[in-house]
């Protein structure tokens, strides 16, 4: 059976639940909801494990806070031992516009902490990433601000269907593979 992490990018604490670089934890807890698997706590995360289609799949929330997110991927990554190749991480992103989806095989962390510390810690940037837009209408200096506030009224009634998307290119990715994933789910 294959294996794969899917771990989801935020912050831990009830004054991050809704902000918009919480996007990953809230995909995350999003299928939780819909699929019917819970988290628990664990060394460094919440976790969860859900067999689909076959595979199994172990849902990683790192306890870490964002910037410190590589030390959980990488000690699930073992614990489990499951291939980086197998490894699909959801994040937010400023730069794209909210409801745009963009799957990669690779990357950069094209300025987010949470992805540059998760390439430290691995000593790679060969591994999958969904990055989750959640625009970036803030002005110059109020980056911080902007993603960790909270999603505006109009973008809250989108959120769940957004979410879903979401929920289905993860399901994609590890059931039809990167390349179906991306065909499908890249806007």
């Amino acid at each position: 059976m294959n294996k794969f992490l899917i771990v989801g990018l935020g912050n831990i604490g009830p004054e991050y639940a809704l902000t918009r670089h919480n996007a990953g934890f809230m995909a995350l807890d999003r299928m939780a909801a819909q699929y019917s698997f819970d988290f628990s706590m664990t060394r460094l995360a919440y976790t969860a494990k859900w067999q689909h289609k076959g595979k199994q799949l172990f849902f990683v929330k790192p306890t870490t806070y964002m910037n410190l997110s590589g030390r959980a991927v990488l000690y699930y990554l073992k614990q489990e031992n499951i291939q980086v190749e197998n490894l699909l991480v959801v994040t937010d992103d400023k730069d794209l516009p909210f409801g745009k989806l963009r799957l990669k095989p690779k990357g950069s962390p094209g300025g987010h902490n949470g992805l540059r510390n998760i390439d430290e810690v691995l000593n790679t940037q060969e591994y999958a990433r969904l990055r989750v837009g959640i625009g970036n209408n803030f002005s110059k200096g109020r980056q911080v601000d902007f993603v960790l506030g909270q999603f505006p009224e109009d973008e809250l009634i989108q959120l769940p269907d957004y979410l879903d998307r979401v929920g289905d290119a993860i399901l994609a990715f590890c059931t039809m593979g990167i390349q179906f994933a991306m065909n499908n789910y890249n806007q």
